[in-house]
């Protein structure tokens, strides 16, 4: 029994992983309470920043979970402490208020853009520049005009840096600040004004490239409808908010419409387009008793269904639910590049200091020019491109991924896909169907057949194993009865047992016959022949030993082979771990050229082999039971197949394919692989730059505009290639 069932950008220096916070978890029962705060102006690792300083001294706080993606915090916190909490971060201007759980569930909204009022400022900076070189210096109207600009274009950059200094934050807003201010004091009015205006071009810009990977949610928040035609208790159809429709409530939906919560057909048959869901290329034929999903497609005939889950329970809404959380997650270059900005930036601001006060003191240089090369140092020292390239890179990939049907749970697993050496797969539902039928009975030693198959039979209807459940099929096409089975037990890895008529009997594989000590050679032999042919046995054994032989077969999916191709051509090493026989094991690895196959294994020996294979690389786990849950946790990636609809898998497993395609794990190597690529692309782009303009900032040849446009250049740069991925 083996299978397991922007509005404003980011300023983002000094940014703090959520991980590492001191504050341990909320535990139940220490008196503590939870509150989800909506932070409307937190936009990137920036205000996380501010917001985790602002409360790390406010005793009683144990866990902060921000969702920069919903711009929500779910603070853990000690009785009655939420006052203070509202209170403390006011001051930020931020617009928190307190959120109910639903607001994670609607996309947050956009602030709209004042583009007149940046016209207006960039027309005036251009005026300024321009009346500066017609009049050979500076006057009262370039004066003034300098200030319109930097008035129109920069008093929220002020506010916030404002706020960033008062809690010793050299955030982007603070240092352009600094800069523009420091910039006025030694009499460049014009550059002031235009390094004003285009910093806040350079964010709207930004904004709405990053909008774009913010969009991908929306997106998937979109594929259900709002509305169901629900029949209400006196026969008649209306149509009601999809989130008011009750569990259990029977929902009809037409051709061309969208299904709107999961459920299962009740009535009707139609073909329906799961690729929202699983990623599925071409329709699936439902009809009665089949799964639904909301957010799919009925594309022919009209459906009637019962509701399985609420709305805001559905299969898409803990995809959606999913991808927000690994979104919040810190991959592992984000988390060095994140390290890298906390000295970067106050490294920069003190060369910067240096730079202004040195020269003139020590080498008797000017003093205006060396405060100037200062200045464009502030300017540099903003490690905006760097920070944002990996967040919106694993946002997109993540993103991408969701739309295949590949639930990626963290970017730490989107970044190390790349590195699987070995990859483990369970036999039953993964490389083959998981739907045996019985080819082989035999009632052993002179028993009565017609017994012994009402025995095994009743004994199998018990179980959910796909073996068992053959057995059982096979007896009902027979006709056979069933009969009561008391203190009925599951043995993991074996069989089942359970009492019929006050004897005890026990059902199950080769392994269970040889720990009950009933295996003679000649039973061995019999066992031997049925497993050499690929097919799987299980016996009855009551007291006087085993009664009866089943053999089961079951089919290979025509999509394992070329799956296994694909993931030996990524130069990945595969493994077969099973329950079955060694012999059956062996059969179904040769079919599909899997290079190693191990049987007879209970859930405690899957780990241990999983534990071996980490020595020699990073490894993967795929299943789709409960009984791989220990091996797909010690793995350094655990996939579950077919995840549809299934909470555990879902919920337990690192990457989720959520339909039976096995030939979804390399596209999933592939997409890391490109990830990965993207990730390095980025730094070295972001790096360069600002290495290239720190060279130009200490010999002269920068001046702040064109630093501010290199920023924004390097910025826009970064995002529109970690966007790339959003294509595949």
């Amino acid at each position: 029994m083996d299978d397991r069932n922007p509005e404003t950008p980011c300023d983002c220096a000094n940014t703090v992983d959520p991980a590492n916070s001191q504050n341990p978890p909320v535990e139940p029962g220490t008196g503590g309470e939870s509150t989800l705060l909506s932070i409307s102006k937190m936009d990137c690792p920036t205000e996380e920043s501010l917001i985790r300083s602002k409360l790390s001294g406010i005793e009683g706080i144990y866990q902060l979970d921000f969702n920069l993606v919903q711009r929500t915090l779910l603070v853990g916190h000690a009785q009655g402490l939420q006052p203070e909490l509202l209170k403390a971060l006011e001051p930020l201007d931020l617009d928190t208020r307190l959120a109910v759980a639903a607001d994670t569930n609607t996309a947050p909204p956009e602030t709209a853009t004042n583009w007149w009022g940046l016209g207006a400022a960039a027309v005036a900076a251009l005026a300024s520049e321009l009346v500066y070189w017609i009049q050979g210096g500076n006057n009262w109207l370039v004066m003034l005009l300098a200030l319109v600009a930097i008035a129109g274009g920069g008093l929220k950059t002020y506010k916030k840096g404002w706020i960033a200094l008062k809690n010793r934050n050299l955030n982007m807003n603070a240092l352009m600040s600094i800069a523009v201010t420091g910039a006025l004091l030694i009499g460049h009015w014009p550059e002031a004004a235009m390094v004003m205006v285009l910093f806040t071009l350079a964010e709207l810009i930004e904004a709405k490239s990053l909008d774009r990977a913010r969009n991908a949610i929306r997106e998937l928040l979109a594929l259900a409808p709002e509305s169901a035609t629900v029949q209400g208790e006196d026969g008649n159809w209306q149509e009601i908010q999809a989130k008011q429709v009750a569990v259990g409530s029977r929902v009809r939906v037409r051709p061309g419409e969208r299904i709107a919560l999961d459920g299962e057909v009740l009535k009707g048959q139609s073909a329906v387009n799961q690729a929202p869901i699983t990623g599925e290329s071409l329709p699936v034929e439902k009809a009665v008793g089949d799964n639904l999903f909301a957010g799919s497609i009925n594309e022919s005939g009209a459906l009637e269904y019962q509701v399985t889950a609420a709305a805001d329970s559905s299969t898409l809404a803990r995809i959606i639910h999913a991808v927000e959380s690994a979104q919040g997650s810190r991959a592992p270059t984000q988390r060095f590049v994140d390290q890298f900005a906390r000295w970067y930036t106050p490294l920069v601001f003190a060369v910067a200091l240096a730079t202004a006060i040195i020269p003139p003191l020590l080498f008797g240089g000017a003093w205006m020019e060396w405060v100037y090369r200062a200045l464009v140092l502030l300017v540099i020292a903003c490690p905006c491109a760097l920070v944002i390239a990996t967040p919106v890179t694993i946002v997109s990939g993540l993103a991408a991924a969701a739309r295949q049907g590949i639930l990626i749970k963290g970017g730490v697993y989107l970044e190390n896909g790349r590195r699987l050496r070995w990859l483990a797969l369970d036999k039953t539902g993964t490389i083959t169907r998981g739907e045996p039928a019985q080819t082989d009975f035999e009632a052993w030693s002179g028993e009565d057949a017609h017994e012994v198959q009402s025995l095994a039979a009743s004994l199998a209807s018990r179980s959910d194993h796909p073996v068992s459940m053959a057995v059982a099929k096979a007896a009902q096409a027979d006709k056979v009865p069933l009969r009561e089975v008391e203190n009925f037990a599951a043995l993991p890895g074996r069989g089942v047992k359970g009492e019929i008529g006050g004897t005890e009997f026990h059902l199950g594989n080769h392994r269970l016959v040889e720990e009950l000590g009933v295996c003679t050679p000649e039973l061995e032999e019999r066992l031997e022949e049925l497993e050499s042919e690929g097919k799987t046995v299980i016996m009855l054994v009551g007291e006087n030993g085993v009664r009866a032989l089943f053999a089961v077969a079951d089919t290979v999916k025509e999509s394992s082979r070329q799956a296994i191709d694909e993931l030996h051509d990524l130069g990945i090493k595969t493994m077969m771990l099973t329950g079955d026989n060694p012999h059956t094991a062996k059969a179904i690895a040769t079919q599909v050229g899997i290079d190693r196959a191990q049987g007879n294994l209970l859930p405690e020996d899957k780990l241990r082999q999983i534990t071996a294979l980490t020595e020699h690389g990073h490894t993967g786990m795929v299943g789709d039971g409960i009984n791989d849950a220990p091996a797909l946790a010690r793995a350094d990636i655990g996939f579950a197949m077919g995840a549809a609809g299934t909470d555990t898998a879902i919920e337990t497993a690192d990457v989720a394919l959520m339909d039976d395609n096995l030939g979804k794990i390399s596209s999933f190597i592939r997409l890391s692989q490109r990830t990965a690529r993207i990730l390095q692309q980025n730094i070295i782009l972001a790096l360069g730059i600002k290495a290239v303009f720190l060279v130009l900032a200490f010999t002269g040849h920068a001046s702040m505009w064109l630093a501010v446009f290199a920023d924004m250049g390097a910025t826009l740069l970064v995002v529109f290639n970690g966007l790339r991925l959003m294509r595949h």
